[in-house]
């Protein structure tokens, strides 16, 4: 073997098996040697994960990996998207594909699960914001269902745990992602019993929770067999994709947030404890956790899902657009033709994106935009005012003075948010890297293995290996007369 760490970064439009090693002067060169697709599928009107393929392409990647013998990995990490699941029975057997968290059969179980618990009460033991997709309300929805795949349920596994069960035969939670079930006490760092009382469901389901950094164990012999290596470590990461992605932030100090920029924006500070009041709770803050004994301290805003959905939508009369097209016309279009709100309940799973914002527009007393550029710049200008309005929460809750706003993820790619971003905000925006949940996927197996030490020389070796963009604020005067308008129309919503 030569050192390689292997990570498996599961997004919800893809998954990329990416090759990674840290060289002598502290530099991370990185390679990617397997790409799927793994978008949800619809069998009888819900949404599912083919976790079977995932398995496949997964196998597939090792044995690209091990059929050149200096490509071996040490290791191998997994990541994914957050709250989805999967049950065990007695034997092992998996016993239905997990659902994906925009399947509809959420949209009554939270408002049904408020009614037996407070919002403060569930809020307080785990400082999670309240999302009709978390794991709690999917868990509720199978109780209000009497599924009988939850009565005959003997283990509960999260999709990275999963993957990490499939490769080792070992039935672990991983902390980072725990703390985005809704079902975890960040302050007693256990499975919160009441909670669980409230869903009538017993914690015997629940598993061991370990930290980021631990051996889970070892490429089973089956997989071993197949792929004629053996001993290969499967390492737990920060297996929440964007825990795996925070490691990643080039960082420095304490004045800076970051936005895990993709089909979710994310966008938070790192804090060294869970900030849980009454403010944090009004603002739909969520405490996730983080590498080495931090917090992610974040909201979810709908993030590049509405491009990409409405990307999806014109393609069905026009043909393949690349997405660089699309930034090019939107660069060209008028600004600030009308804005949305991105966290429009709307927006969630529409049949299509472009009457949505259509409608969106219509009802908030504006003119849709009138061509694929124009609703792009909508888009792009209307997520820059939204992490402009979060950026001041952020400060207003955690008393931080904001200088330097972090874009890490496939969003870091795109210049015109990016720049909008510095506009909205009046902050200095640093992007990259564009690849952050692999690289944290990597750091982690290294901090864990001991190649580096702990959470700033992985940042600093993103420093040394990544190529940076800053963004200063243009246009300020233009950009505040504008963010008015949009707080009233987030207002109406």
């Amino acid at each position: 073997m030569a050192d390689y760490l292997l990570a498996f970064d599961l997004g919800a439009e893809s998954g990329r098996a990416i090759l990674g090693k840290i060289d002598g002067q502290k530099k991370l060169k990185l390679e990617e040697v397997h790409r799927f697709d793994t978008g949800k599928i619809i069998i009888q009107k819900h949404y599912y994960w083919n976790l079977y393929r995932f398995y496949e392409e997964i196998i597939k990647a090792l044995k690209k990996c091990t059929n050149d013998p200096d490509m071996i990995p040490e290791s191998v990490g997994v990541d994914t998207w957050g709250v989805d699941f999967g049950l065990l029975g007695k034997d092992g057997s998996i016993l239905r594909l997990p659902y994906c968290y925009r399947d509809p059969r959420t949209e009554t179980s939270m408002p049904a699960f408020l009614e037996r618990m407070d919002r403060w009460d569930i809020y307080e033991a785990t400082g999670l914001g309240l999302h009709k997709y978390n794991s709690l309300y999917q868990l509720y929805a199978m109780v209000m269902a009497n599924d009988p795949v939850l009565q005959i349920a003997d283990k509960l596994l999260f999709m990275p745990d999963l993957i990490n069960y499939l490769l080792t035969g070992e039935t672990k939670s991983e902390f980072t992602f725990a703390t985005t079930t809704q079902l975890f006490n960040p302050n007693l760092m256990k499975w919160d019993e009441r909670l669980f009382r409230k869903l009538g469901i017993g914690m015997e389901i629940m598993q061991e929770v370990i930290l980021p950094g631990e051996q889970i164990g070892e490429v089973n012999p089956v997989i071993s067999r197949s792929i004629d290596v053996e001993g290969i470590k499967v390492m737990s990461v920060a297996s929440h994709d964007t825990a795996s992605a925070i490691v990643s932030v080039p960082a420095e100090g304490e004045n800076w947030a970051y936005i895990s920029s993709g089909i979710w924006s994310l966008m938070g500070v790192e804090s060294k404890s869970a900030i849980i009041d009454q403010r944090s709770m009004m603002f739909n803050f969520s405490n996730e956790g983080g590498a080495q004994g931090t917090f992610r301290f974040l909201k979810n805003i709908m993030g590049l899902w509405l491009l990409q959905q409405c990307k999806a939508s014109w393609e069905k009369t026009e043909g393949f657009i690349d997405y660089s097209e699309i930034v090019e016309m939107a660069s060209k279009a008028s600004p600030f033709a009308a804005m949305v709100d991105p966290d429009y309940p709307g927006f969630y799973n529409p049949l299509e994106m472009p009457v949505t914002i259509d409608t969106f527009c219509r009802q908030s007393g504006q003119i849709m935009p009138d061509n694929k550029g124009s609703v792009a710049r909508t888009i792009f200008e209307s997520l820059a005012m939204k992490y402009r309005m979060v950026a001041d929460q952020l400060e207003l809750v955690t008393g931080r003075n904001i200088n330097v706003i972090h874009i890490i993820g496939g969003g870091a790619k795109n210049k015109l948010l990016s720049q909008f971003t510095a506009n909205a905000t009046g902050r200095k925006v640093i992007t990259g890297p564009d690849e952050a949940t692999a690289i944290g996927n990597i750091l982690m197996q290294a901090i864990g293995l001991g190649k580096i030490e702990n959470l700033n020389e992985a940042r600093q070796v993103v420093r040394n290996s990544f190529q940076l963009e800053e963004f200063e604020p243009e246009d300020e005067g233009q950009w505040k007369t504008a963010y008015e308008k949009f707080k009233k129309i987030a207002k109406q919503n």
